[in-house]
């Protein structure tokens, strides 16, 4: 590093402008100086050879001649070519390039100057001019290896800080070059490990490779090794694991390279080398995607994100912005959310503060922008708070989709795409069964309308707010107890980001209501989850921190299900997306549910709209309500009902066994009962 003195550094007899002109001529004196005598002793080598050290008077009066000249073109073709210009201690490929070029350069013209008259055999001139060229590279690079030896001892006398690298590619050498390189650091690579052994005894980057990774125990302890490097992001979980739990037994940190895709966007530099995280041990293997499809349907679009304060919304507005959309359109209710999610975007994303419940500013909205594209990942998401809350989960998840689907159609928005949960499968909650009704009313709309609109499901996103793993690090940070509420449950896991890019190619494939479901991998157990994170932390499971078994709460499930045999999921183009044919109710009957759920949230009837949403077995129709109309859009040609006919939406089921138990208290349910109103499929009284 340079160093940085001011006016009362110099030494009082010296002017400092002096000093600073001194400073600055150097290398243009120095350099050129150096540069001379080198292509003299070239020139004086080189015949010396030719003639096999019996040089004839007339051949070293010709050579007089020839020094200036030659002089002359060396030094000027270093200056044009800029070779004088720079800080040669952090010298690399671009400047060894750069003498190499006006080396060349320098020596053809000086053959040239040679051919009329002769002063030295040609042979002569052009072997001085190539010598010389290697000889000025040796004096500048000493100068690169001498500072490296000095910072790499500085390094070493700072800090100690002492780093194996494992993975002896291109990525592992590229990592111990930016260590040498960067002294301030404080990083000095002492060894390299790899599992292959034709890299074996061989130097990358000057440091050797000891072996492979049945090495890793003894090295730790005889090269007194503070840090581990991890140079390959595709090392299997399995290992990764393995690694980690020598890196802890020894006391030594062990950091990692970001995933593939971060690597791609940011290339590879030093300090994004981060800690190990749980996801790193969740074994996901990277995503690939068609990038070329996703920008082409996204690049100079309108698109529209609903939730996007969320932790999905704001990931797909983040992903969606490198694809230079025309506008995005951030819609959420909550401003802080919103605030955070547009201080990562560029300043052309719009800001919407706005309700998806409240219709009314949702369809002005939406009229303003017209989107092309519109991503609807609002939702209230929580299982067990939702179940103490259930007509909050109706009036947002479902009265506030139906909202975005009539929004949306009342614009004609081309493409629509639903963020849904594997919780809709089969739903034990509120939460759950709310969304596989959201998922109803996009998909029955985009039956109807032949838009291009689809849902997405999947599972569990790590580091979601709220979600397990959060949960279990401040759990952890606390010093416990960790709470698992069964030791038997499992969770179907991925990052935010790699389900995003999923949600973007599905999108891209969709002609029109499509189910998607994302390939999740294996289940991974939760109380095993603990454990890794507990382990990842530098603590003992059970004896640092305590796991305590609370017991499940409403609504859980102990195993997730991604979808239902009837859905017949079948694969697509991508590896990582499956497609589902959803097993879609009538638009009479969709109606009817979602106009008896509003009024029974709408009435607080909590346990009458959890019995609506969680009902099964037979279904029931309800009378509708007189002139009200669910955001439902056209009606499929074979529909029962005519709305416009008959002033009012058709309403839809309510399965027998969860109406059975709640008839009797629901007000609402009850009423349409005494009127004779409330009918099963087959016409029989409820």
């Amino acid at each position: 590093m340079g160093s940085v003195r001011g006016p009362h550094d110099a030494s009082p007899s010296v002017p400092v402008s002096l000093l600073g002109r001194l400073a600055r001529t150097r290398p243009a004196l120095v350099l050129p100086l150096q540069d001379t005598v080198l292509l003299t002793a070239a020139l004086v080598l080189s015949l010396l050879f030719r003639y096999d050290g019996a040089v004839p008077s007339d051949a070293w009066a010709g050579l007089l001649s020839f020094v200036p000249l030659a002089i002359a073109v060396f030094v000027g073709v270093n200056a044009a070519a800029g070779v004088y210009g720079h800080l040669w201690r952090y010298a690399s490929v671009v400047e060894a390039r750069r003498v190499l070029v006006a080396g060349g350069a320098a020596t053809l013209i000086m053959v040239a100057i040679d051919l009329v008259p002769r002063f030295v055999p040609l042979t002569v001139a052009l072997v001085s001019g190539l010598v010389a060229t290697m000889f000025v590279g040796l004096a500048r690079f000493q100068t690169r290896l001498v500072s490296f030896r000095r910072r790499s001892e500085q390094a070493e006398a700072d800090t100690g800080m002492r780093v194996l690298v494992i993975g002896a590619g291109r990525t592992g050498a590229e990592l111990i070059r930016q260590m040498q390189t960067h002294g301030h650091t404080g990083l000095l690579p002492v060894a390299v490990l790899d599992n292959d052994a034709r890299t074996w005894g061989r130097l990358l980057s000057g440091v050797r490779v000891l072996g492979g990774l049945s090495e890793l125990p003894r090295l730790l302890a005889e090269l007194d090794v503070h840090q581990i490097v991890l140079a390959d992001p595709e090392t299997p979980t399995a290992v990764v694991e393995r690694i980690a739990g020598l890196a802890d037994d020894s006391g030594v940190v062990l950091r990692v390279l970001p995933g593939g895709d971060e690597l791609v966007r940011s290339g590879l530099r030093l300090q994004d080398v981060r800690d190990l995280r749980i996801d790193d041990l969740l074994g996901r293997e990277p995503v690939g995607t068609d990038l070329v499809r996703i920008a082409s349907m996204l690049q100079g679009r309108r698109v529209l994100v609903t939730g996007a304060g969320g932790s999905i919304g704001s990931e797909i507005c983040r992903q969606v912005a490198r694809c230079a959309p025309e506008r995005l359109v951030l819609l959420d209710h909550d401003e802080t959310h919103l605030h955070d999610a547009l201080a990562t975007l560029p300043p052309t994303a719009v800001p919407e503060l706005v309700d998806i419940r409240d219709a009314e500013r949702l369809n002005r909205a939406f009229a303003r922008h017209r989107p092309d594209v519109v991503f609807h990942a609002a939702a209230h998401k929580h299982v067990p708070m939702l179940e103490t809350a259930p007509s909050e989960a109706v009036m947002t998840n479902v009265v506030g989709t139906g909202n975005v689907v009539a929004a949306a159609a009342a614009v004609d928005v081309p493409s629509l795409v639903l963020i849904s949960t594997d919780k809709a499968v089969r739903p034990s909650s509120v939460m759950g069964a709310s969304k596989s009704v959201a998922e109803d009313l996009v998909l029955t709309s985009a039956r109807n309308s032949g838009r291009a609109w689809c849902g997405v499901r999947f599972g569990n996103v790590l580091g979601s707010r709220g979600s397990v793993i959060p949960t279990f690090s401040r759990q952890i940070q606390a010093g416990g107890p960790v709470t698992v509420t069964d030791a038997r449950m499992t969770r179907y896991f991925m990052t935010i980001p790699e389900a995003v890019q999923l949600v973007l190619q599905a999108a891209a494939m969709s002609r029109g209501g499509e189910l998607f479901m994302l390939e999740m991998g294996q289940p991974v157990s939760i109380i095993d989850l603990a454990h890794r994170m507990i382990r990842l932390s530098g603590r003992r499971p059970g004896t640092d921190v305590e796991i305590r078994i609370s017991g499940t709460r409403p609504g859980e499930k102990l195993h997730e299900e991604l979808s239902i045999p009837e859905e017949g999921a079948r694969p697509t183009e991508h590896p990582s997306v499956l497609r589902l044919d959803p097993v879609l109710p009538s638009d009479r009957a969709l109606a009817a549910r979602v106009d008896l759920l509003r009024r029974l949230a709408d009435a607080e009837d909590g346990a009458g709209v959890r019995a609506a949403l969680l009902e099964r077995n037979e279904a029931a129709e309800v009378a509708p309500q007189p002139n009200f109309v669910v955001p439902m859009g056209p009606l499929s040609p074979d529909s029962p009902v005519e709305p416009a006919a008959a002033g009012m939406a058709p309403l839809g089921p309510l399965h027998g066994q969860a109406f059975d138990d709640h008839r009797g208290t629901s007000p609402l349910i009850t009423a349409a009962q005494s009127a004779g109103e409330l009918t099963t499929m087959n016409g029989n009284r409820a």
